[in-house]
């Protein structure tokens, strides 16, 4: 089973004391690229959230951005920041100076900003983050869903690029087989022309065209190409994280290509394998998503 490194997920959660709200989307990415957005209050425990990610993804760059309302009356919105306030005073006067208004400043103003309020101090505990982890999990849990899902699509479309570049290896390696005989008359004739007025062995010079036409024998590398193809299909349906080793075996596929078509006279076989390289190159496109 494949997954997606592409998706995401929203998770939302409220009691008695708070509303969290957690946002989390994944890119594609070689590595685990993760960036946590959190409330000033939340950053001395931001090692723990990441934990909580890296546990559940391994791969892409991931963004979570996470929001937690205190459900709290004006009257208690926690203890006052008084440098925070000092400086936000500061600010109005300069916005008011700079915009020649004269209107005062006033209680309502204030109490707006919630950033004067430090709003840990109201007794935020292990239990409260525990609710948030919760948030954070659902919100992945959600994500990976989603990923899951679009993983499945991208294995059907793998699986039926992976059927149609089997089908060219068997029609590549019966190809083979029946130009043998052509590819050796095609060598034999053009020498013959080449030393037609020179006194030569002919059961040498047999010897010697048979050796090269088993030199252009693709038997071994259309082997070879199937065997990529097997292990390429059952890493898509049993490894849980085969990203890493898709792509290796995408490169082994196309070596094997390459060397057929430098190898090959016939015109069939060295249109089948452009067809081959195509899907390829397509294959290594996907497998750039796949966790």
């Amino acid at each position: 089973m494949i997954t997606s490194m592409t998706g995401y997920g929203k998770g939302s959660l409220e009691n008695d004391k708070l509303i969290v709200e957690v946002d989390v989307k994944s890119v594609n990415n070689r590595f685990l690229d993760l960036n946590i957005k959190l409330p000033s209050f939340l950053s001395s425990r931001e090692y723990e959230l990441r934990e909580v990610v890296k546990n559940k993804i391994n791969r892409g760059k991931v963004l979570l951005s996470l929001q937690v309302k205190l459900k709290k009356d004006d009257e208690d919105l926690g203890e006052v920041d008084k440098e925070r306030l000092k400086a936000f005073l500061n600010q109005i006067k300069e916005i008011k100076k700079t915009a020649k208004l004269t209107e005062k400043i006033q209680l309502q103003h204030l109490l707006e900003n919630k950033q004067v309020f430090i709003t840990d101090a109201g007794g935020f505990g292990d239990e409260d983050f525990a609710f948030i982890k919760s948030a954070v999990n659902l919100a992945l849990d959600n994500m990976l869903t989603m990923k899951i899902k679009e993983g499945a699509e991208l294995g059907k479309d793998l699986s039926a690029r992976l059927k149609l570049i089997a089908e060219k290896a068997e029609e590549i390696l019966t190809l083979s087989k029946e130009s043998v005989k052509e590819d050796f008359d095609k060598l034999k004739e053009r020498v013959k022309l080449l030393i037609e007025d020179q006194n030569i062995n002919k059961e040498r010079l047999e010897t010697e065209i048979a050796l090269i036409a088993d030199k252009a024998d693709i038997t071994e590398e259309c082997v070879r190409l199937k065997s990529h193809l097997k292990f390429f299909n059952e890493s898509i349906e049993k490894e849980k994280e085969p990203g890493r080793k898709l792509n290796f075996l995408c490169q082994e596929l196309n070596r094997e290509a390459n060397t057929i078509s430098a190898k090959s006279i016939a015109t069939e076989i060295i249109h089948s394998v452009v067809i081959v390289k195509e899907e390829i190159e397509k294959i290594r496109e996907q497998i750039q998503n796949i966790e």
